[in-house]
């Protein structure tokens, strides 16, 4: 699994103060770390930075190149902070993230990806809004992500397809179609694009303490389906046990084997039976009811575990 670290992120509060005083400490730390604990690349979300964009991502750039060797992923919706962060990158190919089929997004983003040798994160968004369908989301792929990156000869090897995690408090109906729009997109074209996904985002407005066995039981989906790079958390321990056990077949504990059988049926387009659990271990029982959430078999509710 190619994990993009998301953890430097203007939403946390840490971030957000440390990146007004400057703090170079706490940022190559942050980098640091993240890269140690098995991130392949390093998200950075500053926001939109409108106002100093063209100060702050330089800063930033060399802060964090200056600890660790890996790509850094430009996550802003601001061009002009792309370009000034892509003049400063020295080390690892960047990537770009992301672009959109919203036509300004769509002429812009990947012109200055190909400018300067980037890859980009394309989202299956439209000027409209996010398809629930997993069709839909595919051929806003192949009718308009891939066709402006072969009119820019853009190659195929630098495109990343992102069909866009949702939350499952509040869009539970979009969980189990992004699954199936994993699985189809590796076959939507001849070469195929990368795909990701912003794992977390599935428990966006979760109560804290489930949102890692969410993030957890939909990444073994995932992976079923052949997920291969996420955007995520590379400090959760738990979450790359699971990645360990999938990856290697390993089935040498109770919760190997669950996560395994997720992901096999997963794969072969069968949903986990309850045959699959051992119901009377607490931890077990609790994966079994995600399972039903993230497949929309059971409405989501923030007391769902306790049902």
């Amino acid at each position: 699994m190619y994990i993009i670290g998301e953890n430097v992120h203007i939403i946390s509060e840490k971030v957000k103060e440390a990146l007004t005083a400057r703090d170079r400490e706490f940022f190559m730390d942050l980098a640091v770390r993240q890269v140690e604990a098995g991130a392949k690349a390093v998200d950075i979300n500053l926001g939109p930075r409108k106002k100093d964009f063209a100060e702050v991502w330089p800063w930033i750039i060399e802060t964090v190149e200056t600890v660790v060797d890996v790509p850094l992923s430009i996550d802003t919706t601001n061009v002009d902070g792309m370009e000034a962060a892509l003049k400063s990158i020295k080390k690892a190919q960047p990537i770009l993230n992301s672009t959109s089929a919203e036509p300004e997004r769509l002429e812009k983003v990947p012109a200055l990806a190909k400018k300067y040798g980037a890859k980009v994160i394309a989202l299956t968004l439209r000027p409209e809004g996010i398809p629930i369908e997993a069709d839909a989301r595919i051929n806003i792929a192949v009718e308009s992500l891939i066709p402006r990156m072969m009119e820019l000869d853009f190659g195929m090897e630098n495109l990343i397809i992102d069909p866009l995690v949702l939350t499952v408090s509040g869009c539970q109906q979009y969980c189990p179609h992004l699954i199936e729009a994993v699985r189809t997109l590796q076959y939507a074209w001849d070469p195929a694009p990368q795909i990701s996904v912003g794992l977390s985002n599935v428990s966006n407005a979760v109560p804290n303490e489930n949102r890692p066995l969410i993030n957890r039981v939909y990444l073994a989906m995932l992976m079923g389906v052949g997920l291969q790079m996420m955007i995520a958390n590379p400090f959760d321990e738990e979450q790359n046990d699971v990645i360990r056990w999938i990856e290697t077949k390993d089935t040498s504990s109770p919760l190997a084997r669950l996560y395994n059988k997720i992901a096999e049926r997963t794969a072969a387009g069968e949903e986990p039976q309850t045959d699959d659990f051992d119901m009377s271990a607490p931890d077990q029982s609790a994966i079994w009811k995600t399972t039903q959430i993230l497949l929309n078999k059971v409405i989501y509710a923030d007391s769902y575990l306790m049902n």
